[in-house]
């Protein structure tokens, strides 16, 4: 896990994308999730050094030509090892090579940078939920369809800084 500190710079764009974009259909969260997915989004573009895109499949386009979507939730915490990473069923028809996982804290001062997987092996290993299945795990009901992985079953990534 890779803990972000939020610039300002950062959330002004966050929230200048959010206003743009307005509220998607099937919207779990009505729109309100929309500053924490873009602090999620740019915030892992920096990370991954890839191009913020936003389009209906993918999100960041890395060096190698690579896409991914990013999946943000927002916390209260630092999210712990055996917390679930999410994808919503409506989310299926999404064409991206890798999922990143981010989870934003409430306040939008910090964000850590789960893991990321490939999407195929994603489908293959998460668990399936139905909407309204209570989660044995933590008594969570789940409020839309969707598949969830562990943050500890995510592929790591480890950024290094090059020294000069």
């Amino acid at each position: 896990m890779i803990e972000i500190i939020v610039s300002d710079e950062v959330l002004l764009e966050a929230r200048k994308q959010a206003v743009e974009m307005g509220k998607l259909n099937n919207s779990i969260t009505k729109g309100q999730g929309n500053v924490a997915g873009f602090v999620g989004e740019l915030g892992t573009a920096e990370l991954l050094n890839g191009t913020q895109k936003n389009t209906r499949d993918y999100d960041i386009v890395l060096v190698n030509e690579e896409t991914v979507d990013v999946k943000t939730k927002r916390t209260s915490v630092r999210p712990l090892p055996h917390y679930d990473c999410s994808v919503a069923k409506l989310s299926g028809h999404q064409q991206c090579d890798h999922l990143a996982f981010v989870r934003v804290k409430n306040d939008y001062s910090v964000a850590w940078f789960l893991g990321m997987i490939p999407r195929l092996q994603y489908y293959e290993i998460a668990r399936y939920m139905n909407k309204g299945d209570v989660d044995p795990d933590n008594g969570y009901v789940v409020k839309s369809s969707c598949y969830n992985l562990s943050i500890d079953e995510l592929w790591k990534v480890s950024i290094h800084e090059s020294s000069t």
